[in-house]
């Protein structure tokens, strides 16, 4: 359904003797109000999904472990879609104070969106509410060292900004003038605690999530903290327990038709069609990280079994197994000062892991020989290779 009263107003700007029209979108929730009965299925589909996603976190033996790594796939793939070059190797050596090939500002980057997911969500489980104040936050933890530092961290904008193009007078997009940006803001804030409308959570999440790209409210980091918004609404809600949805793969992966119906949406009001498709990536994503949980638990019990047949060897080797769940890339020195263990032991105990076909050694150096956990770092990595 397009409908013209859904659509917001534009307002003539002049910079440098240049006029643009910025965007200020309509309020929410969209009028005419949306046709939930077309989405009903979708919806459906979408929270069942959800539903055997948040079972699954109760009943796994490594729910920490999933949690731990699924975060740091999402902030990955989030940075990825705009236009960072880290691998998710990149991510976990650089967390480990390891050597990386890549940008540190980029692998930075993708780190300080994991410590902004953990914020975000300790701060709801604590009872601070979902509001501009902790949105605000969540960006000065994104935003914090590297390049961030220079798009006021924390703070909303008070200059315009732009979408594509190289100055407002040519971008794809200009949202709204910083002088409605606070009454933008606050419409926006005020729907988050609507309880009068009760929309369905999945639609709530995907209305915000387009109003929020809309009104771009920062310098910098806007894509990223407006995808972050989806899970911590889900998180506020108690559709999800844990931070463990991310739609940023899908996204990724739908690139160019993710940024045209954000556009369609302005342009036309078509909510619809931008939902659906929100929701059936929701489904998607939900569905997909359950396989992943079900072959992640299904390789750890096939190579604990081949560990424990090796006899005293075994505890040494339990021990670095378990190591390599949370640095799937290591070496005998590297052991040896973490995990408190003699150098001997350390080498010795890689060549029984090596010799099982649970790691592989990837430096091909005679000294401080690398290893790497090369089916579940293949598991962890589906999907996040950089553009």
């Amino acid at each position: 359904m397009d409908d013209q009263n859904r659509i917001g107003t534009y307002v003539i700007q002049t910079i440098s003797s240049e006029s643009y029209k910025a965007y200020i979108p309509k309020k929410l929730p969209p009028h005419p109000a949306l046709n939930l009965q077309g989405l009903y299925p979708h919806i459906d589909r979408a929270t069942q999904a959800l539903g055997a996603l948040n079972s699954m976190t109760k009943s796994i033996p490594n729910t920490a472990l999933f949690i731990y790594m699924y975060v740091r796939k999402e902030a990955l793939l989030s940075s990825q879609i705009e236009g960072t070059q880290s691998s998710f190797s990149d991510l976990i050596l650089f967390e480990h104070q390891q050597k990386t090939n890549v940008s540190l500002d980029d692998v930075e980057e993708v780190s300080n969106y994991v410590s902004a997911i953990n914020y975000g969500v300790q701060r709801l489980k604590g009872g601070f509410p979902l509001s501009l104040r902790l949105i605000r936050e969540i960006h000065a933890v994104l935003l914090s060292g590297g390049r961030g530092t220079q798009k006021m961290p924390g703070e909303f904008r008070r200059s315009q900004n732009w979408i594509g193009g190289t100055r407002p007078g040519n971008a794809l997009f200009v949202p709204p003038p910083s002088e409605d940006l606070m009454t933008c803001l606050s419409d926006f804030e005020k729907f988050l605690h609507d309880e009068t409308g009760k929309l369905p959570v999945l639609i709530k999440a995907g209305l915000a999530h387009v109003q929020f790209e809309t009104i771009h409210p920062f310098l910098d980091g806007n894509g990223r903290l407006g995808r972050l918004l989806i899970t911590l609404l889900l998180c506020d809600s108690s559709l999800l327990s844990e931070p463990i949805l991310y739609l940023s793969l899908y996204l990724k992966e739908n690139r160019d038709l993710y940024y045209n119906l954000l556009q369609q949406v302005r342009l036309n009001g078509s909510w619809e069609t931008w939902l659906e498709f929100f929701l059936d990536g929701i489904h998607q994503t939900a569905t997909q990280a359950l396989l992943t949980s079900e072959k992640m638990n299904k390789l750890f019990e096939e190579d604990t079994i081949k560990i424990n047949l090796l006899g005293r060897a075994k505890f040494s080797c339990l021990q670095i197994f378990e190591h390599l769940k949370k640095l799937p890339q290591v070496s005998a020195p590297l052991l040896a000062q973490e995990l408190n263990m003699s150098a001997p032991t350390a080498r010795s105990s890689l060549t029984h892991l090596l010799n099982l076909g649970i790691v592989k050694e990837i430096s091909g150096q005679k000294r401080d020989k690398v290893y790497v956990y090369k089916k579940y770092l293949t598991l962890l990595e589906e999907g996040t290779e950089p553009f």
